[in-house]
């Protein structure tokens, strides 16, 4: 099991503003899934997907990650434990817009403190970026890409220090449907080629219908669970 969430509890705000938003969330995720976690606004998945990322510890229950207890890591192993295990793609791209495609790729690496050559950094962030189709954008800047490329530019930054899980935040949100379907098609091929767990957050049919499970979530409750017997790859 490489996610393992127990009896997890979320609250905001303090006395008569405070409120509920995680309800006693009980939720085993095995290496190599591709599961949607499935709501509408404010039902809690984003929180919850923050919370398996080790971006908010302020919760009451268990979340094991890796056989790593997220709530009781001090900041430094749990900033190892997100720059080396977990890659994150967001629906906003979040890329620098004076940098390259490649140099954006390679931020990576600066966060988990590696002292990689600068030719082996370029050669390492093309190939991740040839990888997701970009071979032809490696010099370019956000301002000449179209949504899809910037996404899958941040998709290449995700993969570039190799994680064992990738957490997407409504990955698919900015993208026209055509582009929304490549990025959904690379996430069922990476999951299929390299086991990679996947988690994608969304309110989108098409994305959870990709996946091997759903997790649906509505006012902070799992409501249910589908599972597909046979999914398609």
């Amino acid at each position: 099991m490489i996610i393992s969430i127990r009896d997890v509890n979320k609250f905001y705000g303090e006395g008569a503003a405070k409120q509920q938003v995680l309800h006693d969330i009980n939720l085993d995720i095995t290496h190599g899934e591709f599961i949607s976690i499935v709501g509408t606004s404010g039902s809690g998945k984003t929180t919850l997907l923050n919370i398996i990322g080790g971006l908010d510890r302020r919760y009451k229950g268990t979340c094991i990650v890796d056989g790593n207890p997220v709530e009781k890591m001090n900041e430094r192993r749990l900033s190892r434990l997100r720059n080396e295990t977990i890659g994150f793609i967001f629906q906003n791209f979040n890329l620098m817009e004076h940098l390259t495609a490649w140099e954006n790729v390679a931020l990576s690496s600066y966060f988990i403190g590696t002292n990689i050559p600068l030719g082996e950094e370029f050669k390492r962030a093309s190939d991740v970026l040839e990888r997701v189709g970009l071979k032809d954008k490696i010099l370019s800047h956000p301002a000449n890409l179209s949504g899809g490329q910037k996404q899958r530019v941040a998709i290449a930054r995700a993969l570039f220090n190799k994680p064992k899980i990738l957490l997407c935040d409504e990955p698919t949100g900015n993208l026209d449907s055509k582009t929304g379907e490549d990025v959904i098609q690379f996430f069922k091929d990476l999951n299929r080629e390299e086991k990679i767990t996947l988690l994608v957050i969304t309110h989108e049919d098409r994305v959870s219908k990709a996946t091997d499970r759903s997790v649906h979530i509505e006012d902070g409750h799992i409501i249910s669970i589908d599972s597909k017997d046979a999914p398609v790859k």
